[in-house]
């Protein structure tokens, strides 16, 4: 086909960088594949980070924005583990420490002491040098030859952008000048840690010294003790079953869906024992602790559709609904992380039947919700998921998935939910919250409060049983 002489061909090199600049050498494949390494460690360790320290963070919304930015991460650490074994033959050195400096500056900031500290790490100094990296990476890369390398790149900078952004507004709102000047000493000590590594990636002139460690000189280690901020101000209520009431075919669908809100909205605390499970169990490969974050993520998008359900029918969800962390916090304290992983999966078979996930899409259908019918929608696919991740990551190391279900359901026998104790310590009264919850409601709606609704009270029962019952149905 000839080209009309009036007009200019279509871009050359399939648009992806001019011809001046597919002339330049950029970077040789051993240079290439030592920043990558870099990069991939920064993810690596950042992962660690954002899980190490959400069970423990109290602010709701710190909590939700470490649950993505540790799968965020995940799944890059993911692409750049992808793109080295592409460059070079095993073994790939993925898990070696590229320069003992950037083991102490991200050692530094998983032990920061604070909410502060830790921010001003993570957003203030460890994602803006990692984006700094990756931009330096692409200006001095060859496109055309290394052009799966810059893909990579280009999406990472895409999400962490969005991180960053993030970090930029937790900051402005939760450290102040105070803060600042109380921590410039150990900011530096971060700042020192990049220039001895020479940046980084590597690519600026190394001081080649190790600075010594400061919070870090005591190992961090993780805290499985669920921590919530003043929105949730009774956590150890158990006074509202929810499954009780869904089951129960006297109660309507409207009624129903707010009880799926509170539902959903209580599964902070998933996020906050898988946590955990991942901290806790080290020497896996890359693809347990990517799919893992990625439930945990998923997680943390249901606690949100509920919080987003009561916004939606104008309800302060902080003043009607009490949500608990006692799931959480028995799991994290009571069992091992094998054992924890065990109940998740049980727990997710009984989710699967037509009882399950299916009757509250259903039920939200009915009650002519339409944002509860969608997020029911993807709450169910989201469960698709889960039980694929459990098959492949737990079922595995048992003879078949009845014995495995078997163990996630004596895992679970044990776990000892002591609600009369928490009562009796005056840590609850077990208020029975439900009453104020469907009245405002109802004046949301415009209707009379329904006399048999209103009245629905249970004393806290365990849905042990009744899960048991659902996956022997499945």
């Amino acid at each position: 086909m000839k080209i009309h002489k009036s007009k200019s061909a279509p871009p050359s090199l399939a648009g992806i960088c001019p011809m001046s600049a597919a002339m330049k050498p950029g970077l040789s494949v051993e240079d290439c594949v030592a920043r990558l390494k870099r990069f991939h460690y920064a993810f690596k360790r950042l992962h660690q980070i954002f899980t190490a320290r959400l069970t423990a963070e109290p602010l709701y919304e710190l909590k939700m924005g470490f649950s993505l930015h540790a799968h965020l991460c995940a799944e890059h650490t993911a692409a750049l583990r992808k793109r080295v074994g592409e460059m070079r033959e095993p073994p790939l050195g993925l898990d070696a420490v590229p320069d003992p400096a950037l083991e102490v500056f991200f050692d530094e900031i998983l032990a920061a002491p604070d909410t502060q500290q830790l921010l001003v790490g993570l957003y203030g100094r460890a994602l803006p040098a990692l984006r700094e990296a990756l931009d330096r990476h692409l200006a001095d890369t060859n496109h055309l030859a290394d052009h799966p390398s810059v893909r990579i790149c280009r999406f990472a900078l895409l999400e962490l952008g969005d991180m960053i952004a993030f970090g930029s507004e937790s900051l402005s709102s939760l450290v102040d000048a105070e803060h600042l000047a109380s921590m410039l000493d150990w900011a530096g000590l971060l700042d020192q840690c990049l220039s001895s590594a020479g940046g980084l990636d590597g690519a600026l002139p190394a001081r080649g010294t190790t600075p010594d460690r400061v919070h870090s000189a005591t190992p961090h280690r993780y805290d499985g003790t669920p921590r919530r901020d003043a929105r949730f101000p009774d956590p150890y209520n158990m006074g509202v079953n929810a499954e009780v009431f869904l089951y129960d075919d006297q109660f309507p669908p409207e009624p129903k869906t707010l009880m799926m809100f509170y539902k959903r909205l209580r599964e902070v605390d998933v996020p906050e024992m898988m946590a955990s499970i991942i901290s806790e169990t080290p020497g896996k490969s890359w693809g347990y602790y990517q799919d893992l974050t990625r439930q945990l993520w998923d997680e943390a998008r249901h606690a949100m559709m509920g919080e987003v359900g009561f916004v939606q029918m104008g309800i302060n969800w902080p003043e009607k609904v009490m949500v608990n962390h006692t799931w959480s916090l028995c799991l994290n304290t009571q069992l091992q992380p094998i054992e924890r992983h065990a109940v998740l999966y049980f727990i997710e078979q009984g989710l699967m039947p037509k009882t399950g996930k299916r009757f509250e899409w259903e039920v939200s259908l009915a009650s002519r919700n339409p944002l509860a019918a969608t997020f029911q929608d993807y709450d169910w696919a989201d469960e698709v998921l889960h039980a694929r991740i459990g098959r492949d990551w737990y079922v595995k190391d048992f003879s078949d998935a009845q014995q495995a279900v078997s163990y996630g359901d004596e895992c679970w026998s044990r776990v000892l939910m002591n609600w009369e104790h928490w009562r009796d310590a005056g840590l609850t009264t077990h208020r029975n919250w439900w009453p104020d919850l469907y009245r405002a409601a109802c004046e949301r709606w415009g209707i009379e409060p329904d006399p048999k609704v209103l009245a629905y009270t249970t004393t806290y029962q365990t849905v042990r049983a009744d899960l048991k019952n659902l996956v022997g149905s499945a």
